[in-house]
């Protein structure tokens, strides 16, 4: 097992250098650099390009980056020159956010989708089975923004159920039961809402490996032996059909993380997605820089998980 991950971790390290390079290429086609915006446009050209030189914005690329990548190993994105704060700083305030969005996102998503697949896959071909295909095939065809927005409006302002922006009621006091409590009522809608559509992945998977598992030979043989129907799902179908939901688990958390760029806007929530569409609007280069690279880094990681979770369930697929 260890020599498996060992393995995997391997293949991810050269995958991890050329994130860097696509990320730092990237950020240098952006419109500006690090000094935009952060000096004041009535000083003169001299002034302008001695603070260059101090940068390093004058250095040849490689130079630029490789005191871009040692920075970027130690923590330091530089600043950002909307918030005047450091990267860093500022997204480690907002990736508790997102962290808790994609979290109770995640529970919601396994919660509605395991049973919903199960009794779609079981009941195949059956009234209830085209209800919950129907739903599937409307969200694999509606965007998450749209989806959002309806959410919003009709449990937000006509039902007036959940809050409609922010991450916590004004005014209370952080640590108090209050506080938590408004916490989790302001994520519940846009976690929700993330999660109904997420869904539609997970039932599909999980509906079509149970009905091909329940064709197989050995399922045949346990009902023969006259298993009880509860026992066949519950210890041979279900175990066997689970290995998708396991391997894209990984890839499960970077969609999140990805959705969450919309749902945050349209809830108002602050989370690393509403900070990376503001940051793209007001070009600020560093932070953008930041959470693409991040982004890429959570993707590959996914994988990587995936992978790991896999080999656990199924030991079969390890690599000797």
């Amino acid at each position: 097992m260890w020599k498996f991950i060992v393995r995997r971790l391997i293949i991810t390290l050269p995958q991890v250098f050329v994130l860097s390079i696509l990320v730092f290429w990237l950020a240098k086609l952006m419109p500006g650099d690090a000094l935009t915006g952060m000096i004041d446009p009535n000083i003169s050209q001299e002034q302008i390009e001695r603070r260059r030189e101090q940068l390093g914005l004058n250095n040849e690329w490689y130079i630029q980056y490789r005191d871009w990548l040692l920075g970027a190993l130690q923590g330091d994105f530089g600043q950002s020159f909307r918030y005047k704060m450091d990267v860093t700083d500022l997204i480690g305030q907002r990736v508790v956010n997102t962290f808790w969005l994609s979290l109770v996102s995640l529970i919601f998503i396994y919660l509605i989708g395991i049973p919903l697949g199960l009794i779609s896959g079981r009941y195949n071909d059956k009234l209830i089975d085209q209800f919950i295909t129907g739903y599937t095939y409307i969200g694999f065809a509606t965007p998450i923004f749209i989806f959002g927005l309806v959410c919003l409006w009709v449990f937000g302002f006509m039902l007036g159920w959940f809050p409609t922006g922010g991450s916590v009621a004004p005014g209370l006091e952080p640590g108090t039961f209050e506080y938590v409590l408004s916490k989790i009522h302001h994520l519940l809608l846009p976690g929700l809402a993330i999660a109904l559509i997420g869904v539609v992945g997970t039932v599909q998977y999980l509906r079509s490996e149970i009905i091909d598992t329940k064709q197989k030979d050995f399922i045949i043989t346990a009902r023969a032996k006259g298993a009880p129907e509860s026992r066949v799902y519950n210890r041979h179908i279900f175990r066997n059909s689970i290995l998708p939901i396991a391997a894209f688990f990984g890839y499960e958390i970077f969609s999140l993380i990805s959705g969450t760029v919309f749902i945050e806007s349209i809830y108002s929530y602050p989370g690393m997605g509403r900070l990376f569409l503001e940051s793209i609007t007001q070009r600020d280069s560093s932070v953008v820089t930041a959470l693409v690279l991040i982004s890429g880094l959570a993707a590959i990681l996914g994988a990587l998980l995936s992978d790991i979770i896999l080999s656990l369930v199924d030991p079969r697929i390890r690599i000797k």
